[in-house]
C-alpha cells in the first residue's frame, strides 16, 4: 500500500502543480547563470540550477499561470477559457521531499505531460461567489518514471476530473475523482487500488485544497509582481 500512495500522490501533484494550480515543490528555481552560492551556505539555502529543458518548461508554465491569474484577479466570467500544454520534470529529491519521508520513492525523476483545461466562468465564480463548487473538465496526465538503474522509463497515464468547493474565494474541500488509468502490468494493480481508495476515502483532498489556495494567493501575487505594465487588483 505504500507504493499505491506514492504513485497516487505523485500523479496528483504532477497534474495539478505542473498545470500551474500549485506551488513548485523543493527549492527556489534560478537560471544557470545565477551566481554560485556563498561558501558555507547550508544546502537548504542553496538555489538550484535548472537544466535547459527545465527552463523551457518553466517559461511555458509561466504563460499559463498568467492566463489563470488574470481570471482570478479580474473575476470576470466573460472571455476565453484556458488551455495549456504543460510539461513538468519532477526531480527525485523533489518527490522525496513532497512525500515527507512517509513513503519511499523507488524511482528517479518523473517527467509529466498534461493538457490543462480551465473554464473561465466557473473559475471567476469560484473567486467571487460566497459559495461555489467548481468542476473541472476531465484532465489527463502522462508520466514517465525513470529507473534508478538501467532500463526504459515506466509510462503511466491517468485521467481525473477534479472538483473543489469554495467559500469567499478560498478552497475548502476538493476531490481528485480518478478515472481510467494505464500502466505496465506489474504497476497497474497498485494504481487501480490506490485511485479506488482515494475516490472512496478522499485521502488527497486536503492536499489539493492546500495547493489551490497557495496558488491563488502566493503564486498569483508573484506572477503579478513580475508582469510589466498596469497591475490588476483582486
Amino acid at each position: 500500500m505504500r507504493q499505491v500512495a506514492t504513485l497516487v500522490t505523485a500523479a496528483v501533484a504532477a497534474v495539478i502543480a505542473s498545470a500551474s494550480l500549485a506551488a513548485q515543490p523543493g527549492q527556489p528555481e534560478t537560471a544557470p547563470e545565477a551566481a554560485a552560492p556563498v561558501a558555507g551556505t547550508a544546502p537548504a539555502e542553496q538555489k538550484r540550477v535548472l537544466t535547459p529543458e527545465e527552463l523551457a518548461e518553466k517559461e511555458t508554465r509561466k504563460e499559463c499561470k498568467k492566463k489563470i491569474c488574470d481570471i482570478i484577479a479580474a473575476r470576470d466570467p466573460e472571455g476565453g477559457d484556458v488551455a495549456c500544454d504543460i510539461v513538468k520534470t519532477w526531480r527525485e529529491e523533489d518527490i522525496v521531499k513532497m512525500l515527507g519521508g512517509r513513503i519511499s520513492w523507488p524511482w528517479g525523476k518523473a517527467v509529466c505531460q498534461s493538457k490543462l483545461e480551465v473554464k473561465r466562468r466557473p473559475l471567476a465564480r469560484a473567486m467571487s461567489d460566497p459559495s461555489y463548487e467548481m468542476v473541472m473538465p476531465p484532465q489527463k496526465v502522462r508520466c514517465t518514471l525513470s529507473q534508478k538503474t538501467e532500463g526504459d522509463p515506466y509510462v503511466v497515464e491517468m485521467a481525473m476530473a477534479p472538483r473543489a468547493k469554495f467559500e469567499n474565494g478560498k478552497a475548502v474541500e476538493a476531490q481528485v475523482n480518478w478515472g481510467e488509468a494505464s500502466a505496465p502490468m506489474f504497476i497497474y494493480p497498485l494504481i487501480y487500488a490506490g485511485t479506488a481508495l482515494d475516490n472512496s476515502a478522499n485521502v488527497l483532498g486536503p492536499e489539493v485544497v492546500r495547493m489551490i489556495n497557495e496558488f491563488t494567493t502566493k503564486k498569483c501575487a508573484e506572477v503579478k509582481a513580475e508582469a510589466p505594465g498596469p497591475k490588476l487588483t483582486p
